[in-house]
Protein backbone atom coordinates (compact mmCIF):
# COMPACT_ATOMS: atom_id res chain seq x y z
CA UNK A 1 0.00 0.00 0.00
CA UNK A 2 1.39 3.38 -0.98
CA UNK A 3 1.08 6.12 1.60
CA UNK A 4 0.33 9.76 0.89
CA UNK A 5 2.14 12.69 2.44
CA UNK A 6 -0.66 12.90 5.00
CA UNK A 7 0.22 9.57 6.58
CA UNK A 8 2.73 9.23 9.47
CA UNK A 9 6.27 10.39 8.89
CA UNK A 10 8.29 7.62 7.20
CA UNK A 11 10.53 7.01 10.21
CA UNK A 12 7.40 6.54 12.32
CA UNK A 13 5.99 4.05 9.82
CA UNK A 14 9.29 2.22 10.01
CA UNK A 15 9.03 2.06 13.82
CA UNK A 16 5.41 0.89 13.75
CA UNK A 17 6.22 -1.70 11.07
CA UNK A 18 8.92 -3.11 13.33
CA UNK A 19 6.57 -3.23 16.31
CA UNK A 20 3.76 -4.94 14.39
CA UNK A 21 6.08 -7.21 12.39
CA UNK A 22 5.22 -5.77 8.98
CA UNK A 23 7.97 -6.87 6.61
CA UNK A 24 7.01 -5.03 3.42
CA UNK A 25 9.22 -1.95 3.60
CA UNK A 26 9.07 -1.09 -0.08
CA UNK A 27 7.06 2.08 0.39
CA UNK A 28 9.14 3.49 3.25
CA UNK A 29 12.62 2.19 2.59
CA UNK A 30 13.86 5.21 0.71
CA UNK A 31 12.65 7.53 3.50
CA UNK A 32 13.63 5.55 6.59
CA UNK A 33 17.27 6.57 6.80
CA UNK A 34 17.17 10.26 7.66
CA UNK A 35 20.44 12.05 8.12
CA UNK A 36 20.79 14.00 11.39
CA UNK A 37 20.77 17.77 11.25
CA UNK A 38 23.89 19.87 11.56
CA UNK A 39 24.99 19.80 15.20
CA UNK A 40 26.41 22.87 16.90
CA UNK A 41 28.85 23.03 19.81
CA UNK A 42 27.88 26.23 21.58
CA UNK A 43 28.78 27.93 24.84
CA UNK A 44 26.37 29.82 27.08
CA UNK A 45 27.86 33.19 27.91
CA UNK A 46 26.49 36.51 29.06
CA UNK A 47 27.01 39.70 27.14
CA UNK A 48 25.62 38.50 23.82
CA UNK A 49 26.59 40.22 20.62
CA UNK A 50 24.18 43.00 19.66
CA UNK A 51 22.18 41.80 16.69
CA UNK A 52 18.48 41.87 15.94
CA UNK A 53 17.15 38.41 15.18
CA UNK A 54 13.92 37.03 13.81
CA UNK A 55 12.91 34.10 16.02
CA UNK A 56 10.16 31.49 15.76
CA UNK A 57 9.12 29.76 18.99
CA UNK A 58 6.80 26.78 18.61
CA UNK A 59 4.69 24.82 21.07
CA UNK A 60 2.39 21.87 20.47
CA UNK A 61 0.22 22.90 23.45
CA UNK A 62 -2.31 25.68 23.76
CA UNK A 63 -0.61 28.96 24.57
CA UNK A 64 -1.01 30.92 26.71
CA UNK A 65 -2.20 28.66 29.51
CA UNK A 66 -1.48 28.08 33.19
CA UNK A 67 1.80 26.26 33.80
CA UNK A 68 5.56 26.33 33.64
CA UNK A 69 5.88 25.86 29.86
CA UNK A 70 3.60 28.80 29.13
CA UNK A 71 5.43 31.01 31.62
CA UNK A 72 8.78 30.01 30.12
CA UNK A 73 7.65 30.98 26.62
CA UNK A 74 6.15 34.24 27.88
CA UNK A 75 9.30 35.25 29.76
CA UNK A 76 11.57 34.29 26.85
CA UNK A 77 9.54 35.97 24.11
CA UNK A 78 8.75 39.16 26.06
CA UNK A 79 12.36 39.72 27.10
CA UNK A 80 13.67 39.02 23.59
CA UNK A 81 11.19 41.54 22.17
CA UNK A 82 12.22 44.13 24.77
CA UNK A 83 15.78 43.75 23.44
CA UNK A 84 14.68 44.56 19.90
CA UNK A 85 14.27 41.05 18.46
CA UNK A 86 11.31 39.97 16.35
CA UNK A 87 9.58 36.97 17.94
CA UNK A 88 6.61 34.91 16.84
CA UNK A 89 5.06 32.24 19.05
CA UNK A 90 3.02 29.68 17.14
CA UNK A 91 0.68 27.37 18.99
CA UNK A 92 -2.54 25.59 17.95
CA UNK A 93 -4.53 28.62 19.14
CA UNK A 94 -3.00 30.69 16.33
CA UNK A 95 -5.36 29.15 13.81
CA UNK A 96 -9.19 29.23 13.52
CA UNK A 97 -11.14 26.40 15.12
CA UNK A 98 -13.29 25.89 12.04
CA UNK A 99 -10.21 25.38 9.88
CA UNK A 100 -8.75 22.87 12.32
CA UNK A 101 -12.09 21.04 12.32
CA UNK A 102 -12.05 20.88 8.51
CA UNK A 103 -8.55 19.40 8.54
CA UNK A 104 -9.55 16.97 11.29
CA UNK A 105 -12.45 15.67 9.21
CA UNK A 106 -10.11 15.30 6.24
CA UNK A 107 -7.25 13.44 7.91
CA UNK A 108 -8.89 11.14 10.49
CA UNK A 109 -10.59 8.77 7.99
CA UNK A 110 -7.36 8.55 6.01
CA UNK A 111 -5.32 7.74 9.11
CA UNK A 112 -7.87 5.19 10.32
CA UNK A 113 -7.81 3.46 6.95
CA UNK A 114 -4.00 3.43 6.88
CA UNK A 115 -3.55 2.03 10.38
CA UNK A 116 -6.31 -0.57 10.14
CA UNK A 117 -5.20 -1.78 6.69
CA UNK A 118 -1.49 -1.93 7.51
CA UNK A 119 -1.59 -3.05 11.16
CA UNK A 120 -5.04 -4.53 11.69
CA UNK A 121 -5.88 -2.06 14.46
CA UNK A 122 -6.16 1.64 15.21
CA UNK A 123 -4.47 2.93 18.37
CA UNK A 124 -6.57 5.91 19.44
CA UNK A 125 -3.73 7.73 21.20
CA UNK A 126 -1.44 7.49 18.19
CA UNK A 127 -4.33 8.40 15.88
CA UNK A 128 -5.07 11.54 17.90
CA UNK A 129 -1.40 12.54 18.11
CA UNK A 130 -0.83 12.08 14.42
CA UNK A 131 -3.96 14.00 13.58
CA UNK A 132 -2.62 16.90 15.67
CA UNK A 133 0.79 16.62 14.00
CA UNK A 134 -0.84 16.82 10.59
CA UNK A 135 -2.93 19.87 11.50
CA UNK A 136 0.03 21.72 13.03
CA UNK A 137 2.15 20.92 9.99
CA UNK A 138 -0.54 22.22 7.64
CA UNK A 139 -0.78 25.40 9.70
CA UNK A 140 2.98 25.95 9.47
CA UNK A 141 2.76 25.63 5.70
CA UNK A 142 0.87 28.93 5.72
CA UNK A 143 3.77 30.67 7.50
CA UNK A 144 6.80 32.13 5.72
CA UNK A 145 9.44 30.17 7.61
CA UNK A 146 12.23 31.64 5.49
CA UNK A 147 11.88 34.94 7.32
CA UNK A 148 13.22 33.53 10.60
CA UNK A 149 16.87 33.39 11.59
CA UNK A 150 16.24 30.99 14.47
CA UNK A 151 13.76 28.13 15.03
CA UNK A 152 13.16 27.12 18.66
CA UNK A 153 10.89 24.14 19.42
CA UNK A 154 9.55 23.79 22.95
CA UNK A 155 8.50 20.14 22.71
CA UNK A 156 9.34 16.93 20.90
CA UNK A 157 6.37 17.24 18.54
CA UNK A 158 7.15 20.64 17.03
CA UNK A 159 10.83 19.63 16.97
CA UNK A 160 9.79 16.82 14.62
CA UNK A 161 7.62 19.10 12.51
CA UNK A 162 10.26 21.83 12.24
CA UNK A 163 12.93 19.19 11.67
CA UNK A 164 11.14 17.96 8.57
CA UNK A 165 10.73 21.50 7.25
CA UNK A 166 14.34 22.29 8.13
CA UNK A 167 15.71 19.72 5.69
CA UNK A 168 15.14 22.38 3.04
CA UNK A 169 15.24 25.52 5.20
CA UNK A 170 18.64 24.80 6.80
CA UNK A 171 18.19 27.07 9.82
CA UNK A 172 19.61 26.71 13.33
CA UNK A 173 16.99 24.57 15.09
CA UNK A 174 17.03 24.74 18.89
CA UNK A 175 15.06 22.29 21.03
CA UNK A 176 14.08 22.74 24.67
CA UNK A 177 12.46 19.63 26.19
CA UNK A 178 10.37 20.47 29.24
CA UNK A 179 10.18 16.84 30.33
CA UNK A 180 11.07 13.31 29.22
CA UNK A 181 7.77 12.43 27.60
CA UNK A 182 7.98 8.65 27.19
CA UNK A 183 9.88 7.95 30.42
CA UNK A 184 7.41 9.90 32.55
CA UNK A 185 4.39 8.17 31.03
CA UNK A 186 5.95 4.78 31.63
CA UNK A 187 6.75 5.77 35.22
CA UNK A 188 3.16 6.74 35.97
CA UNK A 189 1.64 3.82 34.03
CA UNK A 190 0.09 5.98 31.33
CA UNK A 191 1.96 3.79 28.83
CA UNK A 192 2.73 0.11 29.31
CA UNK A 193 6.31 -1.10 28.98
CA UNK A 194 6.73 -2.75 25.59
CA UNK A 195 3.58 -1.12 24.18
CA UNK A 196 3.15 0.44 20.77
CA UNK A 197 2.77 3.82 22.52
CA UNK A 198 6.24 3.44 24.02
CA UNK A 199 7.74 2.57 20.63
CA UNK A 200 5.97 5.45 18.87
CA UNK A 201 6.75 8.24 21.33
CA UNK A 202 10.31 7.08 22.00
CA UNK A 203 11.03 7.29 18.26
CA UNK A 204 9.52 10.77 18.22
CA UNK A 205 11.86 11.81 21.04
CA UNK A 206 14.87 10.24 19.35
CA UNK A 207 14.05 12.05 16.11
CA UNK A 208 13.60 15.37 17.92
CA UNK A 209 17.14 15.00 19.27
CA UNK A 210 18.42 14.05 15.82
CA UNK A 211 16.78 17.05 14.15
CA UNK A 212 18.01 19.61 16.72
CA UNK A 213 21.08 21.68 15.95
CA UNK A 214 21.48 22.30 19.68
CA UNK A 215 19.47 21.41 22.78
CA UNK A 216 18.87 24.00 25.49
CA UNK A 217 18.08 22.11 28.69
CA UNK A 218 16.43 23.47 31.83
CA UNK A 219 18.72 21.60 34.21
CA UNK A 220 21.55 19.07 34.18
CA UNK A 221 19.18 16.24 35.12
CA UNK A 222 18.14 16.12 31.45
CA UNK A 223 21.63 15.21 30.28
CA UNK A 224 21.65 11.50 31.04
CA UNK A 225 18.15 10.64 29.69
CA UNK A 226 18.74 12.72 26.56
CA UNK A 227 22.11 11.07 26.02
CA UNK A 228 20.38 7.68 26.24
CA UNK A 229 18.26 8.58 23.19
CA UNK A 230 21.09 9.95 21.08
CA UNK A 231 22.05 13.43 22.29
CA UNK A 232 25.71 14.23 22.85
CA UNK A 233 26.91 16.22 25.84
CA UNK A 234 28.66 18.82 23.70
CA UNK A 235 25.38 19.55 21.90
CA UNK A 236 23.50 20.40 25.10
CA UNK A 237 23.66 23.60 27.14
CA UNK A 238 22.01 24.13 30.53
CA UNK A 239 20.21 27.44 30.98
CA UNK A 240 18.16 27.76 34.16
CA UNK A 241 14.69 29.24 33.89
CA UNK A 242 14.51 32.84 35.01
CA UNK A 243 11.55 35.05 35.82
CA UNK A 244 10.85 38.72 36.23
CA UNK A 245 10.73 39.27 39.96
CA UNK A 246 7.23 40.54 40.67
CA UNK A 247 7.52 39.92 44.41
CA UNK A 248 7.15 42.58 47.04
CA UNK A 249 9.65 43.08 49.84
CA UNK A 250 9.12 40.38 52.42
CA UNK A 251 6.67 41.38 55.10
CA UNK A 252 8.01 40.68 58.58
CA UNK A 253 5.37 39.12 60.81
CA UNK A 254 4.57 39.99 64.38
CA UNK A 255 5.45 37.42 67.01
CA UNK A 256 1.85 36.26 67.51
CA UNK A 257 1.01 35.96 63.80
CA UNK A 258 0.50 32.52 62.32
CA UNK A 259 3.25 30.77 60.38
CA UNK A 260 2.07 30.34 56.80
CA UNK A 261 2.91 27.20 54.83
CA UNK A 262 2.01 27.26 51.14
CA UNK A 263 2.05 24.66 48.38
CA UNK A 264 1.40 25.95 44.86
CA UNK A 265 0.91 23.30 42.20
CA UNK A 266 -1.69 21.55 40.09
CA UNK A 267 -3.68 19.05 42.16
CA UNK A 268 -2.52 15.98 40.27
CA UNK A 269 -1.03 12.63 41.33
CA UNK A 270 2.62 13.54 40.79
CA UNK A 271 2.73 16.73 42.87
CA UNK A 272 2.74 14.91 46.22
CA UNK A 273 -0.15 16.64 48.00
CA UNK A 274 -1.25 13.38 49.63
CA UNK A 275 2.24 13.04 51.14
CA UNK A 276 2.11 16.61 52.40
CA UNK A 277 -1.23 16.07 54.15
CA UNK A 278 -0.01 12.80 55.65
CA UNK A 279 3.17 14.47 56.94
CA UNK A 280 1.14 17.32 58.46
CA UNK A 281 -1.08 14.84 60.28
CA UNK A 282 1.92 13.39 62.12
CA UNK A 283 2.88 16.81 63.56
CA UNK A 284 -0.67 18.04 64.16
CA UNK A 285 0.27 18.96 67.72
CA UNK A 286 2.71 21.60 66.38
CA UNK A 287 0.22 23.28 64.07
CA UNK A 288 -1.83 25.43 66.49
CA UNK A 289 -0.19 28.59 65.19
CA UNK A 290 0.12 27.44 61.56
CA UNK A 291 -2.03 27.90 58.47
CA UNK A 292 -1.52 25.80 55.34
CA UNK A 293 -2.57 27.17 51.94
CA UNK A 294 -3.01 24.74 49.04
CA UNK A 295 -3.08 26.81 45.84
CA UNK A 296 -4.12 25.15 42.59
CA UNK A 297 -6.82 22.94 41.16
CA UNK A 298 -7.01 19.61 39.39
CA UNK A 299 -8.54 16.18 39.26
CA UNK A 300 -7.49 15.26 42.82
CA UNK A 301 -9.12 18.20 44.61
CA UNK A 302 -12.12 16.28 46.02
CA UNK A 303 -9.93 13.35 47.10
CA UNK A 304 -7.51 15.70 48.86
CA UNK A 305 -10.32 17.60 50.56
CA UNK A 306 -11.67 14.28 51.86
CA UNK A 307 -8.18 13.32 53.09
CA UNK A 308 -7.95 16.66 54.92
CA UNK A 309 -11.24 15.96 56.72
CA UNK A 310 -10.26 12.39 57.60
CA UNK A 311 -6.96 13.62 59.11
CA UNK A 312 -8.62 16.50 61.00
CA UNK A 313 -6.36 19.10 59.39
CA UNK A 314 -8.48 22.17 60.09
CA UNK A 315 -5.54 24.48 59.42
CA UNK A 316 -5.40 23.42 55.74
CA UNK A 317 -7.23 25.64 53.27
CA UNK A 318 -7.76 24.86 49.56
CA UNK A 319 -7.67 28.15 47.63
CA UNK A 320 -8.04 26.66 44.13
CA UNK A 321 -6.52 28.60 41.21
CA UNK A 322 -5.40 32.10 42.15
CA UNK A 323 -4.13 35.10 40.22
CA UNK A 324 -2.43 36.65 43.27
CA UNK A 325 0.38 34.11 43.76
CA UNK A 326 3.03 36.84 44.36
CA UNK A 327 0.90 38.28 47.17
CA UNK A 328 0.40 34.82 48.70
CA UNK A 329 4.14 34.12 48.60
CA UNK A 330 4.72 37.56 50.13
CA UNK A 331 2.93 36.24 53.24
CA UNK A 332 4.42 32.72 53.12
CA UNK A 333 7.05 31.53 55.59
CA UNK A 334 7.53 27.96 54.32
CA UNK A 335 6.96 26.78 50.75
CA UNK A 336 6.47 23.04 50.22
CA UNK A 337 6.41 21.08 46.97
CA UNK A 338 6.44 17.36 47.77
CA UNK A 339 6.51 16.45 44.09
CA UNK A 340 7.10 12.86 43.01
CA UNK A 341 8.30 13.75 39.51
CA UNK A 342 9.22 17.15 38.10
CA UNK A 343 11.60 19.16 35.98
CA UNK A 344 12.27 22.63 37.39
CA UNK A 345 8.97 23.95 38.79
CA UNK A 346 8.26 27.64 38.30
CA UNK A 347 6.60 27.81 41.71
CA UNK A 348 9.90 27.02 43.44
CA UNK A 349 11.68 29.76 41.50
CA UNK A 350 8.90 32.20 42.48
CA UNK A 351 9.17 31.12 46.12
CA UNK A 352 12.94 31.69 46.09
CA UNK A 353 12.49 35.20 44.72
CA UNK A 354 9.88 35.77 47.46
CA UNK A 355 12.45 34.96 50.18
CA UNK A 356 10.67 31.86 51.40
CA UNK A 357 12.13 28.80 53.14
CA UNK A 358 11.69 25.85 50.79
CA UNK A 359 11.08 22.14 51.28
CA UNK A 360 11.05 20.02 48.14
CA UNK A 361 12.20 16.70 46.72
CA UNK A 362 15.15 15.31 44.82
CA UNK A 363 13.42 15.46 41.45
CA UNK A 364 14.69 16.84 38.14
CA UNK A 365 16.62 20.07 38.54
CA UNK A 366 15.23 20.97 41.97
CA UNK A 367 18.43 20.00 43.88
CA UNK A 368 20.46 22.15 41.46
CA UNK A 369 18.82 25.32 42.79
CA UNK A 370 17.56 24.27 46.22
CA UNK A 371 20.82 23.40 47.94
CA UNK A 372 20.16 21.18 50.94
CA UNK A 373 20.49 23.02 54.26
CA UNK A 374 21.59 26.18 52.44
CA UNK A 375 18.70 27.46 50.31
CA UNK A 376 16.17 24.92 51.59
CA UNK A 377 15.64 21.30 52.56
CA UNK A 378 15.63 18.45 50.05
CA UNK A 379 14.01 15.09 50.80
CA UNK A 380 13.41 11.89 48.87
CA UNK A 381 10.09 11.78 46.97
CA UNK A 382 7.42 9.98 48.97
CA UNK A 383 9.33 10.09 52.26
CA UNK A 384 6.58 11.45 54.49
CA UNK A 385 8.53 10.89 57.74
CA UNK A 386 11.41 13.09 56.60
CA UNK A 387 8.95 15.62 55.20
CA UNK A 388 7.27 15.82 58.61
CA UNK A 389 10.64 16.36 60.31
CA UNK A 390 11.55 19.10 57.81
CA UNK A 391 8.23 20.87 58.43
CA UNK A 392 8.71 20.58 62.18
CA UNK A 393 12.26 21.95 61.93
CA UNK A 394 11.21 25.04 60.00
CA UNK A 395 8.15 25.65 62.22
CA UNK A 396 10.22 25.58 65.39
CA UNK A 397 13.47 27.16 64.13
CA UNK A 398 12.78 30.71 63.00
CA UNK A 399 16.46 31.65 62.59
CA UNK A 400 17.21 28.67 60.32
CA UNK A 401 14.03 29.33 58.36
CA UNK A 402 14.91 32.97 57.76
CA UNK A 403 18.57 32.19 56.99
CA UNK A 404 17.68 29.68 54.26
CA UNK A 405 14.97 31.99 52.91
CA UNK A 406 17.50 34.82 52.58
CA UNK A 407 19.97 32.46 50.88
CA UNK A 408 17.25 31.35 48.45
CA UNK A 409 16.47 34.94 47.49
CA UNK A 410 20.15 35.74 46.99
CA UNK A 411 20.56 32.71 44.69
CA UNK A 412 17.42 33.61 42.71
CA UNK A 413 18.55 37.20 42.17
CA UNK A 414 21.97 36.00 41.00
CA UNK A 415 20.95 33.01 38.85
CA UNK A 416 17.20 32.88 38.15
CA UNK A 417 16.20 36.13 36.46
CA UNK A 418 14.70 36.44 33.01
CA UNK A 419 17.50 38.82 32.00
CA UNK A 420 20.15 36.20 32.82
CA UNK A 421 18.22 33.40 31.10
CA UNK A 422 17.62 35.38 27.92
CA UNK A 423 21.19 36.69 27.84
CA UNK A 424 22.47 33.11 27.72
CA UNK A 425 19.89 31.95 25.17
CA UNK A 426 20.40 34.97 22.93
CA UNK A 427 24.12 34.26 22.92
CA UNK A 428 23.42 30.68 21.83
CA UNK A 429 21.18 31.98 19.05
CA UNK A 430 23.88 34.34 17.76
CA UNK A 431 26.57 31.65 17.89
CA UNK A 432 24.27 29.19 16.13
CA UNK A 433 23.46 31.56 13.32
CA UNK A 434 27.15 32.42 12.85
CA UNK A 435 28.09 28.73 12.74
CA UNK A 436 25.47 28.00 10.07
CA UNK A 437 26.74 30.87 7.93
CA UNK A 438 30.33 29.66 7.97
CA UNK A 439 29.26 26.07 7.31
CA UNK A 440 30.42 24.47 10.57
CA UNK A 441 30.48 20.69 10.27
CA UNK A 442 28.72 18.18 12.45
Amino acid sequence: MKHSGNIPYPYIIDTLDTFYGVNNKSDVQKYSSIQPSKKLKLTAKQGSQKRRLSILITTFWDYPHTGGLSNYISELSATLRSQGHYVDVISPRKFPSFKKEEMRNEIVPELEDFFSTRYGEVNNLILKNHRLLYIYEQMLKTVDLERYDILHAQDLFTANILGNFNKSLQKPLFYTPHGMYTFNRLKFNIFDKGSVEEAYYLRMEQQAVSFASHIIILHDGFRSPLESIGAKQEHMTTVYTGIKNKMYAKKRKEKDQKITIASIARLGPRKGHKDLLKALSTINHQLDNVEVLIVGDGEMREELEEQKEQLNLDMVHFLRTRTDVPEILHETDIFVLATLNDSLPLSIIEAMHAETAIISTECGGIPEIVKHNKTGIIIEPGDTETLARALSFFITNKKARERMAANAKHFAKAKLTNEKMVSFINNLYVQGLAAFKVGEKI
